[in-house]
């Protein structure tokens, strides 16, 4: 358990956020081989299945995992006040939600899957993989919310090493599956799914087994496991808050994919590509925003609000270091980045995955502040400022897949991202000055 009222805030962030990064790492790492193995191994018709309901997945994973990280923000509330007892209601009414989250979410989304493919234009060729990959994802959401809920309980006492322990140990297991069941039981885009479920599944049972042993006394007893009304009235409207917050911006993408799907094999093989290099660039900001949650949990609990304050300074002016190197890279790199990603050598995959990378690039700034200031948002208690930005997101981008893009095609996906990330960092930016818990400093 690691206490993040003391010491210098930046540092305790950095070392608070370090495990995260590196479990960020690896997991896109995985992404990336995964769309390697799949590329080299069943061509371009397969990634290109693939790709067209990965919008469809992160959106819904990202929901689950955004209203588990919502509740782990409450939990970090109540141990930053020395609350037991609440602190293990709140842990045994994240399992009860989180699970029931994760089941209701995957039976809705399998019983509308064929409606939701349509609307998202998945063309005839790639349709049959695309569902059948779907569909495993989709009814494997219990494994992942089981291992995020286990996360995100060890995160908010402070422990950030843990979880990267047993994500490594996902995630080399999940390439290994990789190869034998495309490779050797001849699954395909099938098999790759399968593989992910069940490298999570097993995560979390190993993640849960450590807690037991570890932290048994933070572990709800039969009273901590009974809902409780206060307790869920906490949890509810943070985790919705938070779950939707991600949502929104997913279902943004997704409502691009419906565009970017109409462009052909090659432009939807380039945005998969340039996608999962834009979330390598990225995560740093994310893992930032993460570290901040729980951090302005804590110190919101102790009421160091001087330290929330110091805390996003400082973070802000190290994510705009990031941004400079980041481009950087892109400028000099983009071409071999897109190559080793998708094992193409075509050339308007890798020029218009490049393009892509390029214009965004220049603009990393803005989510840089976004993501940091969202989460520190959701940290210190303000659920509304971050859901209005994120629909702001939303927004924009469905304005953008239905008007712009038909009109000047891929280029309206390109640009996309900066117009938007430029209007929705205002509300951010007036009422992170506004947010009552800044003036608690002075007083």
């Amino acid at each position: 358990m690691k206490n993040l009222t003391i010491g210098k805030p930046l540092r305790v962030i950095l070392l608070f956020a370090l495990p995260l990064y590196i479990g960020q790492m690896f997991q896109l790492c995985y992404s990336l081989i995964d769309t390697r193995i799949i590329g080299s191994t069943l061509g371009e018709v397969s990634l290109g299945a693939v790709g067209t309901t990965t919008s469809l997945s992160d959106m819904l994973i990202e929901f689950l995992n955004g209203i588990i990280a919502g509740f782990g923000i409450i939990i970090s509330t109540f141990y930053g006040a020395k609350d037991e007892k609440k602190l293990k209601k709140s842990i045994g009414g994240t399992v009860i939600l989180g699970v029931a989250a994760a089941a209701v979410i995957s039976i809705v989304s399998l019983l509308f899957l064929p409606q939701i493919l349509k609307i998202l234009n998945v063309s005839d060729p790639l349709w049959p993989e695309a569902s059948a990959y779907i569909r495993i994802i989709l009814a494997g959401l219990i494994a992942t919310a089981l291992y995020n809920i286990c996360a995100a309980v060890l995160r908010a006492i402070g422990d950030s090493f843990t979880p990267l322990i047993f994500l490594v140990i996902s995630n080399v297991l999940n390439i290994v599956l990789d190869y034998i069941c495309i490779l050797h039981l001849n699954m395909g885009v099938s098999g790759a799914a399968a593989a992910t479920v069940f490298s999570q599944a097993l995560s979390a049972l190993l993640c849960f087994l450590y807690m037991r042993k570890k932290y048994r006394d933070l572990m709800p007893d039969g009273e901590g496991m009974k809902p409780d009304k206060e307790i869920y009235g906490q949890l509810l409207p943070t985790g919705l808050s938070m779950g939707f917050m991600i949502s929104f911006v997913t279902l943004g993408s997704l409502a691009l994919q419906t565009s970017i799907n109409t462009f052909g094999t090659n432009v939807i093989v380039a945005h998969t590509a340039a996608r999962k290099a834009t979330s390598l660039f990225l995560t740093p900001f994310f893992v930032l925003g993460t570290a901040l949650a729980t951090y302005c949990g804590q110190n919101l609990g102790a009421k160091e609000y001087g330290r929330i304050k110091k805390g996003i300074r400082d973070t802000v002016f190290l994510a705009f270091g990031w941004c400079i190197v980041v481009l950087a890279v892109i400028f000099l790199l983009s071409p071999q980045i897109i190559r080793l990603i998708t094992a193409s050598s075509e050339g308007e995959i890798i020029d218009t995955a490049s393009l892509y990378l390029k214009i965004n690039g220049i603009f990393y700034f803005l989510p840089a502040l976004i993501c940091i200031f969202r989460n520190s948002m959701q940290g210190f208690g303000d659920k509304k400022t971050p859901l209005f930005s994120s629909l702001i997101e939303l927004g924009g981008k469905v304005i953008i897949a239905f008007m712009l893009a038909p009109v000047i095609g891929y280029m309206g996906v390109i640009i996309s991202e900066p117009v938007v990330w430029a209007v929705m960092v205002l509300p951010l930016l007036v009422n992170m000055k506004r947010n009552p818990i800044f003036k608690e400093i002075h007083s």
